[in-house]
């Protein structure tokens, strides 16, 4: 009898600690996360077709695994030279301005880009000089939804509760598309619909500071939580049938959603896929092969804001 149920674990070879929130990809546009204990669920009554599952996670090495069998531990070893670029600096006693870069805010729900798990945003911030800068707070903006659809131009209607995990990377500049990560370890935080239509997230204890050719924020949903912040093991794809009687498995949405601007002149934003093996970035804009209402709005820009400390000589 075969089994169709496995819950796995994902540790560090070196520490045996678990590896948290792990991408694993099914090589076919799907995929899912290890929780913050390193493991996740794999069933094969869902996923009777996939045979392998490809495992990233910062600072590792990629892995490949077989799901026949699958086994209860899988051991992932560090990537030594993965954050060689990464400036890393002792605490700066140089006196600093303090700059900000403001969110553009929005509640109208028919601006928003419905967040996924297969999706990941990525906003780009230039660097216009070559002052040495720190970034020290990320300004998300999200859309609340009021419970009552004609109470939802009012700000102060009762929103529709929530509690959803995020994931935020930065990567470098290469060639005008995200490249190499820069953050030395897995950001996460919990948002809710107490947090008001923006969540600001304090990095100041990161060491981010932004290069010469300018940094990408982006940000991914991971799933709902329960009220302690515990990633929950969501439904992430809706099944409906199709014509021929196959069922094709559509990405779930989850909220909040996140509004998008067209108070941006350039096109700043960019979007790939994280479950197709090898994926690649790809800029929002008209003629990038995107179905999308947003873009035929002409809202083209997820304005994420940024706090970063300007330091002097």
């Amino acid at each position: 009898m075969s089994i169709n149920f496995a819950q796995t674990t994902i540790k560090d070879a070196e520490t045996n600690y678990p590896v948290s929130y792990a991408t694993v990809s099914f090589n076919n546009g799907n995929g899912l996360f290890a929780n913050d204990e390193g493991q996740f669920i794999f069933t094969k009554r869902l996923y009777p077709d996939i045979d392998t599952l490809y495992i990233s996670a910062l600072g590792f090495k990629d892995l490949k695994v077989a799901t026949a069998n699958l086994p209860e531990t899988l051991l992932m070893y560090p990537e030594v030279n993965a954050l060689d670029e990464v400036l890393i600096s002792a605490k700066i006693d140089r006196k600093f301005k303090v700059e900000d870069i403001k969110p553009y805010l929005d509640d109208d729900y028919y601006k928003c880009w419905l967040p996924t798990i297969e999706s990941e945003i990525a906003v780009y911030f230039n660097n216009p000089d070559e002052a040495l800068k720190k970034i020290t707070k990320v300004h998300f903006p999200i859309t609340l939804e009021s419970k009552d659809w004609e109470k939802r131009k009012r700000s102060n209607a009762d929103k529709k509760p929530f509690s959803t995990l995020f994931k935020v990377k930065f990567y470098n500049n290469e060639n005008g598309h995200p490249g190499k990560e820069i953050s030395l370890r897995t950001i996460v935080f919990r948002v809710t619909e107490k947090d008001g239509d923006k969540f600001t997230l304090d990095v100041s204890d990161e060491n981010i500071f932004i290069p010469q050719s300018g940094v990408f924020v982006s940000l991914q949903v991971l799933g709902y939580t329960d009220d302690k912040g515990k990633l929950l093991s969501n439904k992430k794809y809706k099944e409906i049938k199709s014509n021929d009687g196959s069922i094709i498995k559509i990405p779930t949405n989850f909220r909040p959603l996140l509004p998008f601007t067209d108070k941006i002149s350039e096109n700043k934003t960019y979007v790939k896929r994280v479950f197709v093996n090898d994926n690649k970035w790809t800029r929002f804009e008209r003629g990038s092969n995107f179905q999308s209402t947003l873009l035929q709005s002409g809202l083209n820009n997820y304005g994420i804001g940024l706090t970063f400390n300007v330091y002097k000589d």
